[in-house]
C-alpha cells in the first residue's frame, strides 16, 4: 500500500479546499466565503503544529513584518467600517450615509460607514483568508518539486472544469443541481455562473500547464521515463483548457489568451537561451490548432469579434427609462468616488449603492462596478486603499518579483482592474496569490 509523504498530505488538503471553490462558482457567495475561512483556518492550525512548517512561517514572517503589519492594519480598517458609530460621528466619516439615514427619518442613533455591513463582514473573512493562505503556501510549497506538483494539479483541474463546461455547452447548457448554465445559454461556463470568471480561471490553468511542460525536461521534476506520457496528458489538458476559454466567448478571456501566447512566443524566441524546440512547437501548435482551427470550428465567424473585448456590450437589462451597459456602470462607479473619497462605502457595498441611486430598475441591478480598481477605491476609500497599497509596496518595488510569469500576471491584473470585476471573486484572488507567492527561486 502506497503511503503519502507528509508534504503530500498537507498539499492534497489544500488541493481539496481549492477544488471546492472551483466546483462551487469560485466561492462567490457569503456562505462559501465563510466555509473557506473555516477550512483555510483549520489547515493553517494543522500546518502550524509541524515544527518544520512553523520554521518556514517564522522565517517568512520575519522577512515580511512590514507588509504583514500594514495588511493587518488594513483588516482592522475594514472592521472599523462596520462598527456602529454615533450619528454625529458618522457625519464626519460618511456624509452620504448620514444624509441617506436622515432622509429616511429613522430614529437610529448608531450606524456603520459601510452601506452593506453584512457583505462587508464576509469580505473581512475573505481578506483574512487570503493572508492565512499566503502563510500556508509559504509553509507547504517550499521546493521546485512542490511547485510543479501544484502546477500539475492546476492543469488537471483546469482540464476537468473545461471538459465539464464543453460537454454541458454542446448539449445546450441545461440547468441541473446547483449549476445554472442557462444564464449564458450560448457559451460555456461550467461550474461558474460568470463566463469571464471561468475563462480567467482557465488562463491560470493554462499558464500552470505550460510551465509544467517547460520543467519536464529537467531532472529535478520527475523521472525521464514518465515524461513522454506526461507530455501527452498535459498537451491533452491544454487542448481542452483552450477550447474552454474559446467557447466561453468572453472577450477579455480570449484577449488575454492571445496575450499569454504572445508573451510565451516572445520569451522563447528572443530571451530564453536554452534551445527547447519541443516547447516552441507546442506554442505554435496552440496558435494554429487550438486557437485557429478549433476556434473557427466552435466559434465560426465570431472568432475575431470575441477578441475585441472593449466592444460596447449590454451588461444590465433595465426598464425603458434607463439602459446601462458596462461602461455606463463604470462611469457610475467613478462618479460616486467623490461621495466616499476618504473612508469608502464598505467592501461589498456597491450593489447597495447602485440600488440607492437607481430605485426604478425593477429587479435589475449591478452588484459590481465592472472596473475593479474603481470599485476597490470606492469600497475602501482613499485611507483604506493607501493602507492596502502599503502592504504591497515591498512586492511592487522588489526587482526579483518581475519575472516572466509575473509579467503575464500583471497584464492580467491591469486588464481586469480596469475592465472587469473578476478580482472580486475569491477563486481569482486565490489564483493570483498562488502565482505571485510561489513564483520565485526554490531550493530542492
Amino acid at each position: 500500500m502506497m503511503r503519502l509523504s507528509k508534504n503530500k498530505k498537507y498539499q492534497y488538503l489544500f488541493f481539496f479546499i481549492f477544488s471546492l471553490f472551483v466546483i462551487f462558482n469560485g466561492g462567490n457567495s457569503n456562505l462559501l466565503i465563510q466555509i473557506n475561512y473555516i477550512l483555510i483556518g483549520l489547515l493553517f492550525l494543522y500546518c502550524f503544529k509541524d515544527k518544520n512548517y512553523f520554521t518556514h512561517f517564522k522565517i517568512f514572517y520575519l522577512k515580511n513584518k512590514f507588509s504583514i503589519f500594514f495588511y493587518i492594519l488594513f483588516l482592522l480598517y475594514l472592521i472599523f467600517q462596520i462598527l456602529p458609530l454615533p450619528i454625529d460621528y458618522l457625519k464626519l466619516f460618511s456624509s452620504f450615509k448620514y444624509d441617506y439615514i436622515t432622509k429616511l427619518r429613522n430614529d437610529t442613533s448608531f450606524s456603520p460607514i459601510s452601506l452593506s455591513p453584512s457583505n462587508s463582514y464576509f469580505q473581512i473573512l475573505n481578506f483574512t483568508s487570503l493572508l492565512i493562505l499566503v502563510f500556508i503556501l509559504k509553509m507547504i510549497f517550499y521546493t521546485e518539486r512542490h511547485k510543479n506538483r501544484l502546477f500539475l494539479f492546476l492543469s488537471l483541474i483546469g482540464f476537468l472544469s473545461a471538459l465539464f463546461a464543453i460537454v454541458i455547452y454542446l448539449i445546450g447548457n441545461p440547468n441541473f443541481f446547483i449549476f445554472y448554465n442557462s444564464y449564458y445559454a450560448n457559451s460555456s461556463s461550467g461550474f461558474f455562473i460568470n463566463r469571464t470568471v471561468f475563462a480567467i480561471f482557465l488562463l491560470f490553468c493554462l499558464v500552470a500547464s505550460l510551465e509544467f511542460l517547460k520543467n519536464l525536461d529537467t531532472k529535478k521534476t520527475i523521472r525521464n521515463q514518465d515524461n513522454f506520457f506526461l507530455k501527452i496528458y498535459i498537451r491533452l489538458f491544454i487542448i481542452f483548457i483552450t477550447i474552454g476559454i474559446i467557447t466561453s466567448f468572453s472577450r477579455i478571456g480570449n484577449f488575454l489568451l492571445l496575450i499569454t501566447i504572445f508573451f510565451y512566443l516572445i520569451n522563447e524566441f528572443f530571451f530564453i537561451k536554452n534551445d527547447n524546440k519541443s516547447f516552441r512547437y507546442i506554442l505554435l501548435l496552440i496558435i494554429f490548432f487550438d486557437i485557429l482551427i478549433l476556434g473557427i470550428y466552435f466559434g465560426s465567424y465570431q472568432l475575431f469579434d470575441r477578441f475585441y473585448f472593449l466592444k460596447d456590450e449590454l451588461i444590465t437589462t433595465t426598464s425603458s427609462e434607463v439602459n446601462l451597459n458596462r461602461f455606463e456602470i463604470i462611469k457610475f462607479g467613478l462618479s460616486q468616488l467623490y461621495n466616499f473619497k476618504f473612508f469608502g462605502y464598505g467592501a461589498g457595498g456597491f450593489e447597495t449603492l447602485f440600488k440607492i441611486n437607481y430605485i426604478n430598475l425593477d429587479s435589475a441591478y449591478a452588484n459590481h462596478a465592472h472596473s475593479d480598481v474603481i470599485e476597490f477605491i470606492g469600497e475602501f476609500g482613499f485611507v483604506g486603499f493607501v493602507i492596502l497599497i502599503m502592504s504591497l509596496i515591498k512586492f511592487l518595488f522588489n526587482k526579483i518579483n518581475y519575472s516572466f510569469i509575473n509579467l503575464i500576471l500583471i497584464s492580467y491584473l491591469i486588464t481586469l482592474l480596469f475592465f472587469d470585476f473578476s478580482l472580486h471573486i475569491p477563486l481569482i484572488q486565490i489564483s493570483f496569490l498562488i502565482f505571485f507567492t510561489l513564483n520565485k527561486n526554490y531550493s530542492v
